[in-house]
């Protein structure tokens, strides 16, 4: 006998055998009765149950996405709350003030450009990025501190 041999039956010998019936799931979907764990109904709700499913209840939908029936107003009241932002405001007042005038200038004349190549041949050959972000940063450099002045 050798050293294969001996290991094949020392392995065959011990409990590895899978046993197909102990991981069976128990349980199971059945047709009637309420979800496991879900509370019984009581005689007053099976009641209702009945009278309404009789009656054919009130065919409500409930809520639909879209309508305006219920509308919840603490919402709106939120946002009130919080305060608001002024950066956008500061940094769009920048954009058009005589400080942040030439770039503005430039990225004007560049969308007008863009767009009339758009037009024309269906493509852009150049992009406003760059006048864009130095526009941008002007209006930050501008609008920074008039903002920390607010802060304060």
């Amino acid at each position: 006998m050798g050293l294969f041999d001996y290991l094949s039956d020392a392995l065959s010998s011990l409990p590895f055998s899978h046993d197909v019936d102990a991981e069976s799931v128990r349980g199971g979907a059945s047709s009637g009765g309420s979800p496991a764990g879900a509370p019984k109904e009581g005689s007053k709700e099976a009641d209702v149950n009945a009278a309404d499913a009789k009656s054919g209840g009130d065919d409500s939908t409930g809520h639909l996405p879209g309508s305006s029936k219920n509308i919840d107003t603490e919402a709106e009241e939120d946002e009130d709350d919080e305060p608001k932002d002024v950066k956008e405001e500061l940094e769009e007042e920048c954009a058009q003030s005589k400080q942040c005038g030439g770039y503005k200038h430039h990225y004007d004349e560049c969308v007008e450009r863009v767009t009339g190549q758009i037009e024309n041949e269906g493509k852009a050959n150049e992009d406003c990025v760059e006048e864009f972000f130095h526009l941008a940063h002007c209006a930050t450099q501008c609008a920074a501190p008039k903002l920390w002045k607010q802060l304060k």
